[in-house]
């Protein structure tokens, strides 16, 4: 997938380690279905137009349907589509993929776990401490350091930004502005799935991104969503729930 993924397990070392296994070997799948840089994978079939989308497999149906209705949801700015009219399902296939692998381990009934690809992350449960899992969000401007540590179960954290990969998100509705005024935008949702989706288009908002992920939440229901960002300034910005996740809280 061209990133780093690194999977945590907690229980029995032999029943684990089939499960590590079984679980990288989804990524291979993944990674072979939908890369832009393997010549022969899937969506660079459909792009080449060797493959109608029609005929594709079921999971390449399911990734253009969500990304589909991720447009939809936030207003054009979530876009698979490139300035040259190809396909690049990155942005969604990334967290859908550690979501898919999170939900192997949880049926194989492992219910303590951390699962992450290139940063984003997915957790279940607790530590091998027993203690809730601590993640923390990287400093842009200083990569060795983070800005803050959260505490997460049984949710997922995405984060977008220019830091480590440069200019490779674009806003749609004006794809030749360059992102100098946002950092990094970095987005907990209920599953990591949701919040990559979210952190993605938020990220190409700019400024207004963060309230977008505050709008995320209904007044009548538990928040689901929060987000922290960090300007060029180094001044960080976060929704109004986001302070509660760095405070350890007795999940035994």
């Amino acid at each position: 997938m061209g990133m780093p993924v690194n999977i945590e397990i907690i229980g029995d070392n032999e029943a684990v380690q089939t499960m590590i296994e079984k679980t990288f070997e989804y990524f291979k799948y993944v990674d072979q279905t939908f890369s832009t840089y393997k010549p022969d994978s899937e969506i660079m079939k459909i792009n080449r137009g060797e493959l109608l989308l029609e005929n594709s497999s079921r999971d390449m149906r399911e990734i253009f349907e969500l990304s589909e209705r991720t447009k939809t949801e936030t207003d054009g700015y979530f876009d698979i589509r490139k300035i040259d009219g190809s396909i690049d399902p990155s942005g969604i296939v990334k967290g859908w993929a550690i979501n898919n692998a999170a939900k192997l381990i949880h049926e194989a009934g492992f219910g303590n776990y951390y699962v992450e690809a290139g940063g984003d992350i997915e957790v279940s449960g607790s530590n091998e401490n027993g203690d809730v899992w601590s993640i923390g969000i990287r400093n842009p401007f200083k990569q060795d350091e983070n800005v803050k540590v959260i505490y997460l179960k049984d949710r997922g954290i995405a984060t977008s930004g220019t830091y480590l990969r440069g200019q490779h998100i674009y806003n749609p509705h004006d794809r030749k502005e360059l992102f100098n005024d946002i950092v990094s935008l970095s987005v907990v949702g209920p599953d990591i799935f949701e919040a990559d989706r979210f952190a993605t288009a938020a990220f190409a908002m700019g400024r207004k991104g963060i309230d977008f992920v505050e709008g995320l939440n209904t007044t009548d229901q538990p928040r689901k969503f929060e987000g922290y960002m960090i300007d060029s300034k180094g001044i960080a910005t976060m929704t109004t729930g986001f302070a509660k996740l760095t405070i350890i809280l007795n999940y035994k």
